[in-house]
């Protein structure tokens, strides 16, 4: 009786590690990306981490998805392929991007390697 409940509690756990999908980010390639430039950003997140949140409350940015990724100093990476593209931080494709590259919204990464 007493081997019973730690088998059940095993298969249980078990049961319910392989039906947790994963949740993956999907990585776009560069040329997909519509909405301008790619941009190599130093950092991204969602509204919900602490600096990336407080960067937004001090520019009076309001995000309708706090899940949504953005990006941190952010700049445009003009030329894809030919050795001319280079981002040692995070490559994203983000649909708003007028805040000087302090933060852009709406970002998707992307994959800039040929």
């Amino acid at each position: 009786m007493l081997f019973k409940q730690p088998i059940l509690v095993a298969t249980a756990l078990t049961t319910l590690a392989v039906a947790t999908p994963a949740v993956m980010r999907r990585t776009e390639p560069a040329s997909s990306c519509s909405t301008g430039p790619v941009n190599c950003c130093n950092s991204s997140g969602t509204a919900k981490d602490g600096n990336i949140a407080k960067e937004l409350a001090l520019l009076g940015i309001v995000v309708p998805d706090i899940n949504a990724l953005i990006g941190v100093s952010c700049s445009p990476i003009t030329v894809i392929g030919a050795g001319g593209a280079s981002c040692s931080s995070q490559t994203l494709c983000c649909e708003d991007n007028k805040y000087n590259g302090i933060v852009a919204l709406g970002c998707i990464p992307v994959d800039i390697s040929l």
